[in-house]
């Protein structure tokens, strides 16, 4: 998938990797959505590890300076269960020495800092800049910082893109979403705007299901400034899948 040459989404993999500033990205880790799995009768065993292992795996083949974590770290809320506040400690402590790790909390983020260790730096939930790139979770409308960028980049939606065989059948695959915001939309919030690019997510934690663009389009706020229609859905794999309009 050719976005812009530095912002490259590793393939097979629901994470990106910024060339130039050796910046990895990820989002929706959803740490303890076991819980609620279990409470609706789907019992599973804990993805956290299986999660930290993909995600050292990234870490040590990339040797990124920085790590976005892109929000919803941990799954329930309000509060967590004590299981759920052990693996976050857990996996703070184990990523932690692999760069500075950026935490821009997501809305199943509450008490995030208290989790989190002192070096690991939580920001404002309404995004940060690196390099002229926004970082935001996207469950809320990011500072206006964030909008004068060329590239925003955010999660939040789980996007995925529903599929129909010859036969009817419906598989839902998760994917990436590239595009440009309504640019008078745009200007109606924000009066001073870059008219950024964005690149919407996949979720990281594969048991976070997702909103099919082509069927529920997006959640949150980004949705009032997107025509979601015209954007380019890709696959996992870097397979282009045409615009979302487009894709039955």
């Amino acid at each position: 998938m050719n976005m812009q040459s530095n912002i490259q989404p590793i393939s097979n993999v629901p994470a990106l990797f910024i060339l130039d500033k050796k910046i990895l990205v990820v989002a929706d880790l959803h740490i303890g959505i076991e819980s609620e799995l279990s409470e609706h009768g789907l019992h599973t065993n804990s993805q956290t590890k299986k999660m930290v292992d993909r995600l050292l795996f990234l870490l040590e083949k990339y040797n990124p300076s920085d790590v976005v974590l892109l929000g919803d770290i941990k799954h329930t809320i309000p509060s967590s269960t004590i299981m759920e506040r052990r693996d976050i400690r857990k996996f703070f402590e184990t990523i932690k020495s692999f760069g500075i790790i950026h935490v821009v909390p997501g809305n199943h983020d509450g008490n995030i800092s208290k989790l989190a260790p002192d070096d690991v730096l939580v920001h404002s939930s309404d995004g940060f800049v690196i390099n002229n790139i926004g970082f935001v979770h996207g469950h809320r409308w990011p500072k206006i910082e964030i909008m004068q960028c060329d590239q925003v980049i955010f999660g939040h939606t789980h996007p995925t893109i529903m599929l129909t065989d010859r036969l009817g059948f419906q598989s839902f695959e998760p994917c990436w979403l590239r595009g440009s915001f309504n640019k008078d939309k745009l200007l109606e919030r924000y009066s001073i705007s870059n008219n950024p690019d964005f690149i919407m997510m996949p979720a990281f934690n594969p048991l976070c299901g997702g909103s099919a663009l082509n069927k529920d389009g997006i959640v949150g706020p980004f949705s009032n400034i997107i025509d979601v229609d015209s954007c380019q859905v890709y696959l996992l794999d870097g397979s282009s899948l045409g615009i979302v309009k487009d894709i039955q």
